[in-house]
This record gives C-alpha cells, sequence and structure tokens, in this order.
C-alpha cells in the first residue's frame, strides 16, 4: 500500500494582469521620486514574471489609493498605505472560498473519489484567517460529512503545501482507508504594498494568487526493483499508475532566522526576503538533501524530476546550482512562474501538475522554501 495522488487540480481567479500593467499599476500607486520609478523596473522585470492572475482587478487599487504626487517630503512619503488589513481580510473571506471550491471541484472529478467519500480534510494558506472559513464552506458546499475531520496548515508561507502533504502522509498511514482532500488557497494580491518601502517592492513584483488541489488515500500499487532508486525508477509514469508521496523532510538553516520574514501588519502582512537566501540555500541546501535521500536509498543524481518553488528567479538560480542541477531539470518551474507569477503555497502543486501532464521521470523532489529560512522536500515515486 503507498499514500498516492488520485486527483489533482488547480485554479486561477479570473482577473489577469500583465507586466506592464502590473509595473505601471506599481508606479503609479507606489513610486513617490523617478529613482522609485528606475528601482521599480528594475525589480519587476528580473523576476520575468509575464502574467500574473488575481482575485480582484488591478484597476480596484486606483480607488483604494489616490495616485500621490511626486517627491513627496519624507514624512509624508506613506500617507496612503491602502485598506487596513481588517479590509484585506474581508477580501480573503469573499474570494478565497470560490476559488478553492474549483480547484477542489476539478480534482474531485479527476479521482473519481466523490465528495461524500472524503473523510479527511486539509486546507493551507498564509494569506488570510477567517473562522468559520474555506474548510466549512467546502464540507457545506460539496455536501461532505459532517463527520469530515479537518486540519488547517496556516501561515507556513511558499512551502506549506509540502507541509500539508506531510499531515495527509501521517493520516493515511493512521487509517488505511482514508481519503484525504487538500486544498491550497492563497490570495497573495491582497498583501500589495501601496508605501515606498525597498524591501517589500519584491514582494510586489513577485506574488499573484491561485489555488490547488489533490485527493490522497492508499492504493496498492506494484513496486519494480528497491523500494525506491531502483533501475526501474526512472522510467516515464505509466497512464494510470498514481504518483505515491513515499516521504517528506524539513531543514532548518542555522541563524537564518530573518531572512525570510512573513508579519501581521496593520495594513496587510509584510513579507520581506533577505538578499542571503540565494546563497544560504546554494550553501545548506545539497548536504541535507543528500543526506535525506540517502536514507531513500537515492542520490540526487537518480532523482528523474525537480518540483522547484520558485519563490523567485535567483531562488530557481540558487537550487540548480547548488545541486548540480541541468537546466532543463529547473525548466517547468521557470515557466509556471512566468505564467502564473509565485502564488505561494499552491504554486509547487501547479508544477508537479505540469509535470504530470508531461509524464515526467521519477522519483521526483518536491521543494519549497519559507520563513526561518526553513527548506522543505518531498518525494514522490
Amino acid at each position: 500500500m503507498a499514500f498516492s495522488l488520485l486527483g489533482l487540480a488547480t485554479a486561477l481567479p479570473e482577473h489577469s494582469m500583465s507586466a506592464e500593467q502590473a509595473i505601471g499599476m506599481s508606479n503609479d500607486c507606489v513610486c513617490r521620486t523617478d529613482r522609485h520609478t528606475r528601482l521599480l523596473r528594475t525589480v519587476f522585470r528580473r523576476t520575468g514574471i509575464s502574467n500574473r492572475q488575481l482575485c480582484v482587478p488591478h484597476e480596484i487599487a486606483y480607488q483604494w489609493v489616490p495616485v500621490p504626487p511626486r517627491d513627496l517630503p519624507p514624512h509624508e512619503s506613506d500617507l496612503s498605505r491602502g485598506p487596513t488589513t481588517g479590509e484585506r481580510m474581508a477580501l480573503y473571506a469573499e474570494h478565497a472560498a470560490p476559488l478553492a471550491l474549483r480547484a477542489v471541484g476539478s480534482a474531485l472529478e479527476s479521482s473519481a473519489v466523490p465528495a461524500a467519500a472524503i473523510t479527511h480534510l486539509i486546507t493551507v494558506s498564509c494569506t488570510g484567517f477567517e473562522a468559520p472559513g474555506v474548510d466549512v464552506e467546502l464540507i457545506d458546499r460539496l455536501q461532505m460529512r459532517n463527520t469530515v475531520e479537518r486540519v488547517h496548515v496556516g501561515f507556513m508561507g511558499c512551502h506549506g503545501a509540502i507541509n500539508g502533504m506531510r499531515v495527509a502522509l501521517g493520516l493515511t498511514a493512521a487509517d488505511p482507508a482514508a481519503r484525504v482532500l487538500l486544498c491550497a488557497t492563497e490570495l497573495c494580491s491582497l498583501h500589495f504594498c501601496f508605501s515606498w518601502d525597498q524591501e517589500r517592492i519584491l514582494g510586489n513584483a513577485l506574488f499573484a494568487d491561485g489555488a490547488a488541489a489533490f485527493v490522497c488515500g492508499n492504493v496498492e500499487r506494484r513496486v519494480n526493483g528497491r523500494a525506491v532508486g531502483g533501475e526501474e525508477d526512472g522510467r516515464k509514469q505509466e497512464d494510470g499508475d498514481p504518483w505515491s508521496v513515499v516521504a517528506t523532510g524539513s531543514c532548518l538553516a542555522p541563524e537564518s532566522r530573518e531572512a525570510i520574514t512573513w508579519r501581521i501588519g496593520d495594513f496587510g502582512y509584510e513579507m520581506s526576503l533577505s538578499n542571503r537566501v540565494p546563497e544560504l540555500i546554494k550553501e545548506h541546501l545539497r548536504p541535507w538533501l543528500a543526506s535525506w535521500l540517502e536514507r531513500r536509498n537515492l542520490s540526487i543524481d537518480e532523482i528523474g524530476s525537480w518540483a522547484i518553488h520558485p519563490g523567485g528567479p535567483r531562488i530557481v538560480d540558487a537550487v540548480q546550482e547548488g545541486l548540480g542541477l541541468s537546466p532543463q531539470a529547473t525548466q517547468v518551474s521557470r515557466s509556471v512562474l512566468e505564467d502564473y507569477g509565485n502564488m505561494s503555497s499552491p504554486t509547487v502543486l501547479f508544477i508537479l501538475e505540469r509535470l504530470r501532464r508531461q509524464a515526467a521521470k521519477l522519483p521526483c523532489v518536491l521543494l519549497g522554501f519559507g520563513p526561518g529560512l526553513v527548506a522543505e522536500a518531498a518525494l514522490i515515486c
């Protein structure tokens, strides 16, 4: 028996914003000087993001924050800071559940598991809080059993879906008959920073909205060769042969507490990303990951495909360089970032969905990075 992905699906909100629109809105609503404009354009273009989807049309930003005059005195430079955190949470309550429902509905359909058969529900989000929240909305709208056992993985950042996988792995181990539904939903755009803050501009440039869901459970499957790492593990996945999550791992980089932070402020959640993050990844990722894989009879060179959360181009570059990967190994991660932006926790599942459609080689390693700096991994065979 193995904990297998029975169905996986993604969903995007209806409103899109091109790279030029993103630069234009940010320039109008945030920049106070010509220097701000030059720096902002450089930061946005370096992300390589060509499009992103938003739960609220970007034109609404002009209603939230009147376009400020140029060359404001320093003490007046942040007079217009946008909606309060309470107002942003009201938007989360309005938009998160409908987006989650679309992802979950498609995941259930692809799995052929009816909603009434789900025994456990895991929700993942770091961009909003509400109770009763998305979990109860899913139960009500999909007419799930009122005895569904719920777990929420909250405020863990971009690797939250991997944390959710760890929960699912434990639940299916404890109950072999379990059918687990996981949904990761993030509305990152609600935390757009409307005042000039050089540390937070990168967050404005990177983040977008999206949701992803999967259904999993224990199924019988044939294992060829060794449990993992055998000669058959590099094969392409056959149609109908489910991908199985066999392990998850976590590593906190030493002396990295302020490398990535995500805190609740009065005007949205405040994210900061230190320029130390790529170097921390290059220094610490390979020794830990090699040891973690070795305990599962695998080496880095035996991994057939990689689902690397694209926190930004420099993050993917650091993983590629630190692990000695080929450009082809990171291509799907880069293309998802270009097409959708960084959607936080669902992003790695968007990458996994694309790899499955391409019948990527197994085993596959998922990697995500979040506040700490913490690296999270999952191994799929």
